[in-house]
This record gives structure tokens, C-alpha cells and sequence, in this order.
């Protein structure tokens, strides 16, 4: 199970550091993007975008230190539960628009965005119940390994499948 908080850790830290720095390169798109995903007064904008690009960085480095491992993934279990619902949400309204989860993107939100949610959702649970203590050296190395490789697919997700849909 430590392996398992291990790989966690590496693929909630990747994916929520990219999205965090994707929307800080982008923060005014960002910000537009916001009230679109989540209708809301005008005034809320502002404040509920640099809540959401800070807690992404804040969990991106709560769960790699391990005194701190249990808070990052509990603060990443509730961002995914709320992007979830938010873009269930949307789909509900009919609204298409774009994820801007890593960035500037053309891809309209979709059910693989609720997939995707739902997965790493369920590892950092897993990662919030898992032990504690740090697994062996090397083992540790290949379950790092292996979220680093999950969280890259993840993040270009939206990418691969414009691949497999003109191939198709």
C-alpha cells in the first residue's frame, strides 16, 4: 500500500504542478474560462481563480513531503471532487466549453473529463488512507516512476485522443 501513496504522490504532484503553472502562464485566460465552467457574479471571478491555481500548487507539494503527504491528498480528493462537479455540471447546461485544465486548449469538456476526475480522485483517497512510512528505496523509485508515467498521459489525455479520433 506505501507504494501505492508512493505513485500517488508522484502523479497528484505532476498533474496539479502543471495545471497550476499552465494557469499562471494563462491566468487572464484562466480567469475568463472560470464563470463559463461555473457560472457566478462577476466579482467572485478574481478570488475563485487564484483559490483554485493555489491549491493546486499547495497540493502538488503537500503530498511529496511526507509529514504533510495526508493533507495534500485531502486537499486534491476535494479540488477533483469539485472540477468533477463542476464540469458535470456544465455538461447538464449543454455548455461545451473548453478545458482549460493544463492550459489553453480547444478540447470542449467531456465525459472522459469526468473519467479522468474519477481516477485520480480515487488515487488520492487511496494515497490519504495508504501508511505513512515510505516504502524501500528502490521499490519506492519504480512506483514514483510509474505515477510520473500516468500523470504525463493524463495531462496529455486530450491530445492523444484528437490523435485516435482522426484516426478513426
Amino acid at each position: 500500500m506505501e507504494y501505492l501513496r508512493a505513485a500517488g504522490a508522484a502523479l497528484i504532484a505532476v498533474v496539479f504542478a502543471v495545471s497550476s503553472l499552465s494557469k499562471l502562464r494563462d491566468f487572464r485566460g484562466f480567469a475568463r474560462s472560470v464563470p463559463v465552467l461555473v457560472p457566478m457574479p462577476a466579482s467572485w471571478v478574481p478570488p475563485v481563480s487564484v483559490a483554485v491555481v493555489g491549491a493546486e500548487g499547495s497540493s502538488a507539494v503537500l503530498v511529496v513531503v511526507p509529514a504533510t503527504a495526508t493533507a495534500g491528498f485531502v486537499l486534491a480528493s476535494g479540488l477533483l471532487a469539485a472540477f468533477t462537479v463542476a464540469i458535470a455540471a456544465s455538461l447538464r447546461r449543454g455548455q461545451r466549453t473548453s478545458c482549460r485544465c493544463f492550459g489553453a486548449a480547444d478540447t470542449p469538456v467531456g465525459p472522459r473529463h469526468l473519467a479522468r476526475n474519477t481516477v485520480l480522485a480515487c488515487f488520492a483517497v487511496l494515497g490519504a488512507l495508504a501508511p505513512d512510512h515510505l516504502p524501500p528505496v528502490a521499490g519506492a523509485a519504480v512506483a514514483v516512476a510509474a505515477g510520473v508515467v500516468v500523470a504525463v498521459l493524463v495531462i496529455a489525455m486530450d491530445d492523444i485522443a484528437v490523435v485516435f479520433a482522426r484516426s478513426s
